[in-house]
């Protein structure tokens, strides 16, 4: 009987020192992915800290009107992110502004309305850089429209079509031109269509080109 007790004994601890053995490698697996788990949280605290950083440095770049410089960092840290956080939209977007890049403005303050409406923290804000960037927008394609008529005038001779003549942009065809000052309006007889309203197209082309004579500024 005790021989029986001590043979299952060690069956026993042999069975157990087995299946120790064969734990051991599970074991080990388990700690590495463990370890490997946490230094990829530590990649991602540092890589968020460094982001927040550069975030931090644009910010502030751009309450200093640095705005060159703060765009750099903003584009890094855009650059860097997946996913975008709403208030970066705002930052960038009002930070473009500033560069007169309206366009770019417009898209990244529209992002953040419409991912914030009327209740975020800038939303405010962000819907008044949003109008100055719209009538920055469109000054700066009114000015670029105004500069490629001044260079088809300069450069060249503008056709004007079988009639020969053309309503007089002066006065706009009225033959009265209207001019404000501190007093009010002040009007006066157009001085280039003749009292026509017209200009012929030779007198068109040296409106253009600056070289057709106001009559009323001539002795």
């Amino acid at each position: 009987m005790a021989s029986t007790t001590k043979k299952e004994v060690f069956i026993s601890a042999l069975v157990a020192g087995f299946l120790l053995l064969l734990s051991c490698p599970v074991l080990a697996q388990d700690e590495e992915r463990e370890k490997l788990r946490e230094l990829e949280a530590q990649r991602e605290f540092q890589k968020t800290r460094a982001i927040n950083a550069r975030l931090d440095s644009a910010i502030q770049l751009m309450n200093l009107e640095q705005y060159e410089a703060a765009d750099v960092k903003y584009r890094s840290v855009l650059a860097s992110m997946k996913s975008i956080p709403s208030d970066i939209a705002y930052y960038f977007g009002k930070n473009s502004y500033h560069l007169q890049k309206y366009k770019q403005s417009i898209d990244w303050l529209t992002k953040y309305i419409q991912l914030k409406g009327t209740t975020g923290q800038f939303s405010e804000d962000a819907a008044a850089w949003l109008k100055k960037a719209e009538a920055g927008l469109l000054e700066q394609r009114q000015a670029l429209s105004a500069k490629t008529v001044e260079v088809l005038s300069r450069d060249f001779t503008i056709d004007c079509g079988p009639s020969g003549k053309v309503q007089c942009p002066v006065c706009n065809g009225s033959t009265v031109v209207i001019r404000k000052d501190y007093l009010g309006d002040k009007y006066s007889t157009c001085g280039y269509c003749h009292k026509t309203g017209f200009l012929s197209c030779d007198e068109y082309n040296k409106l253009l080109r600056g070289q057709l004579k106001d009559e009323n500024t001539r002795n």
